[in-house]
């Protein structure tokens, strides 16, 4: 239940088994980045439908000392903007000096979408679905193949960084396929307690990532179309602890005090229409069988409550008070009663110091 081991990951890659001698400038989609410097590059897309250019920004940091490629993606899907504060204060803030290796961040990977403050492109495909992408298909194709031939397939590790979706939102949790050493590795120092195991959708960046060797975590946290200042802080630290733990930062980690992975999710779904008052909130334990929500018509009489159907905690909410039969209103993890009765003492104590989640 502790924090994991920290492994020599990355070890296997071409960059990072260069010498001293060999390591030299980059070439970057013909953009030339010496050791030491940084460069900000557009990587073209397609155009608009006024002919105008649609490129995806992406800074290149080059260490000074041989080390992996390490891929930062974030609004991947336009409105989740946590990510986006994640890599835009990494950039501006960190200093790089003592980097080894190359950083590829891109802040805003779905730019179409991002400027639409919606989750899918104008063709209506989700880019989350679409890798490895395909030059000369729509779009949404042509962003995939762009990302991943540019971006992720050259890098050693990935980390992709996401919200919730619609009127969701996640308690911080890392999805990954923990069945790869990697991945496993580099989740387990992240800095999240909770690590939901899966091998991702089809065509998903990850899911696709690792396919081509790349181990990807995507850290999951907050909800869309805001900056939630607790959740960027936290993934800038895994971002920086995934680093150390590589040999690309000096330093070791700062883990958690539980890492606990998790291998049973259930979405809790209102069984009538109506008005929902919820009972529970963000990384909250709760019982089987513990009230999760109130569901009531207009005139305010009751009409049903939802149960928890196990024990463990809530890692996704709705933010929606108005519900359908068969909405999600909960995201349960299932924690055995040891685990629960840790988390509830870790849980109580990080409530008394933070205060409620941001709402």
């Amino acid at each position: 239940m502790t924090g994991g081991k920290a492994s020599s990951a990355g070890a296997g890659s071409p960059e990072d088994r260069a010498s001293p001698e060999d390591w030299g400038p980059l070439d970057f989609d013909g953009h030339r980045v010496e050791p030491g410097e940084s460069a900000e590059v557009r990587l073209r897309v397609g155009e608009s439908y006024v002919a105008e250019e649609v490129s995806v920004p992406v800074t290149v940091v080059r260490g000074q000392r041989p080390g992996p490629r390490l891929f930062l993606t974030a609004s991947v899907h336009g409105d989740e903007l946590n990510g986006v504060g994640v890599i835009r204060d990494l950039l501006n803030d960190q200093e790089w000096d003592g980097l080894a290796g190359t950083l590829v961040a891109v802040p805003v990977a779905n730019v179409p979408a991002f400027l639409n403050q919606d989750r899918r492109l104008p063709d209506r495909r989700d880019l989350n679905r679409s890798f490895p992408g395909n030059a000369r298909g729509s779009l949404t194709a042509r962003l995939a193949h762009v990302l991943f031939s540019k971006v992720i397939a050259p890098s050693d590790f990935g980390i992709d960084l996401h919200t919730g979706g619609g009127e969701r939102t996640n308690y911080p949790q890392l999805r990954c396929d923990l069945g790869d050493e990697r991945t496993r590795d580099m989740a387990r120092v992240f800095g999240c307690t909770f690590l939901v195991a899966g091998t991702g959708p089809d065509r998903s960046l990850r899911r696709t990532a690792l396919k081509k060797g790349v181990p990807t975590l995507v850290y999951e946290a907050g909800s869309p179309r805001r900056f939630e200042r607790p959740f960027i802080e936290k993934g800038k630290t895994g971002v920086l602890n995934v680093m150390r733990h590589l040999g690309m930062l000096p330093g070791r980690p700062e883990l958690p005090p539980l890492v606990f992975e998790i291998d049973s999710t259930r979405w809790v779904r209102a069984r009538a229409g109506g008005i929902l008052d919820l009972k529970v909130e963000l990384g909250q334990p709760v019982r089987k069988g513990q009230e999760i929500s109130l569901n009531t018509n207009p005139f305010g009489r009751e009409r049903s409550a939802l149960k928890a159907p196990l024990s463990g905690v809530v890692l996704g909410l709705t933010r929606l008070p108005l519900v359908h039969p068969g909405d999600a209103v909960c995201h349960l993890a299932k924690l055995d009663r040891e685990q629960l009765a840790a988390w509830r003492e870790v849980w109580a104590a990080e409530r008394a110091v933070t205060g409620p989640p941001p709402s």
